[in-house]
């Protein structure tokens, strides 16, 4: 039988000791499968959100644009093709979709931040991609700068950062689709003219240029977020006007945030009221596909392709 002296006894006793502490920390650090399907999460101020997971892969949290529109359509028509490389988390915002509304009319920018982060903690997440599409780009980005250890990395898909230059971008651009009898006087406030354009756009059954570059891609979305029950008190509350943190400029922003950042332009987009100058991430990957403000729906092919490939670069 083999004798070790005392010293090469305790040598190798502290390495044993060095490794198991390591494979703990390693156990530890490996983030857990969610479990997928539907549930509910309630908030630290008792309003109840609606979750979806599906998926595997890389935890992706999906914050939806509107203001309002909720997740479901998304989910249907976009996200769906990504849950074989992300188990993608399907959020309604509060007052939104299939979410449950605040008793005390509290849809702050910080509250919306407030939801997203506790229910990562409630999911045991420790890092998640945070993918954002519309109006969802100015939430996802106020996130990312007071949780900046919380993001492995952001997906930017036709994203506003400025509401107040979307507003006017999709006006200039509604107004212009109009014929020259339909068009509102240019010297009444914006807010008037935005619907009275959306209105005329209707009647004119031109509402699905705004946003689609087919009619045929305009119905799937209408059919997707028709299928869902809804809540309209976020929205409502955004575009009352008594929400005055929804209409900052968040494109400054951007160049402090250091995680990677896919942006995703559409090249006839005129929602979003952006260039590829107005993400200043300092870590941007910027992709232009052909089409308006839906890129998921209308290039879904190129559009799985370079999120995934972005997934799989920065893991």
């Amino acid at each position: 039988m083999r004798h070790f002296s005392a010293p090469v006894l305790r040598f190798r006793f502290l390495l044993l000791l060095v490794l198991l502490v390591s494979g703990t920390i390693a156990q530890a650090q490996k983030q857990p499968a969610l479990a997928t399907g539907p549930r509910t999460v309630l908030t630290s101020d008792s309003v109840k959100l609606f979750v979806q997971v599906a998926g595997q892969g890389t935890p992706c949290l999906f914050v939806h644009g509107g203001p309002g529109a909720g997740s479901y359509s998304f989910e249907k028509l976009g996200g769906n093709r990504l849950e074989d490389k992300l188990q993608m988390v399907y959020l309604d915002q509060r007052g939104s979709g299939r979410s449950g509304s605040s008793r005390t009319k509290n849809y702050s920018m910080a509250r919306m931040v407030q939801d997203m982060e506790e229910l990562r903690q409630q999911l045991g997440v420790q890092k998640w991609v945070v993918m954002a599409h519309s109006f969802g780009g100015t939430i996802a980005t106020a996130y990312a700068q007071k949780y900046p250890q919380r993001v492995q990395a952001l997906v930017l898909v036709n994203s506003v950062l400025n509401p107040v230059a979307s507003l006017d971008s999709m006006l200039a651009y509604g107004t212009s689709l109009l014929p020259a009898a339909a068009r509102p006087a240019p010297g009444l406030p914006q807010m008037q003219r935005f619907g009275m354009v959306m209105g005329a756009l209707q009647q004119q059954k031109m509402a699905g240029q705004l946003q689609f570059s087919h009619d045929s891609l305009a119905a799937r979305a209408m059919r997707a977020s028709r299928a869902v029950p809804g809540n309209p008190e976020f929205a409502q509350q955004v575009f009352s006007g008594r929400l005055a943190d929804y209409g900052q400029d968040y494109g400054p922003a951007t160049a402090r945030l250091t995680m990677p950042a896919l942006v995703i332009l559409g090249e006839d987009d005129h929602t979003t009221g952006a260039t590829a100058a107005t993400y200043q991430f300092p870590r941007k990957q910027v992709v232009t596909l052909p089409g308006k403000h839906n890129s998921f729906l209308e290039q879904p092919a190129q559009f799985r392709q370079v999120v995934a490939d972005f997934v799989q670069k920065n893991r």
